[in-house]
């Protein structure tokens, strides 16, 4: 099992922006970021990146 203090640091220190961008094509709309969904196949981007809550759904 991973360590929790290592768990901390990664969440203090990854922008999650930055992570899902490896995978994801993400294009700023507002304060937050939109991509085509990796879950499943779609046309029009559904999938939200929220670095300011450092989210995404």
């Amino acid at each position: 099992m991973i360590p929790h203090k290592t768990v901390e640091q990664v969440l203090e220190t990854a922008r999650i922006e930055e992570v899902v961008g490896e995978f994801v094509q993400l294009k700023r709309r507002g304060v937050n970021m939109i991509g085509l969904c990796p879950f499943h196949s779609e046309k029009t981007p559904s999938f939200t990146v929220a670095p300011s809550k450092n989210i995404f759904k």
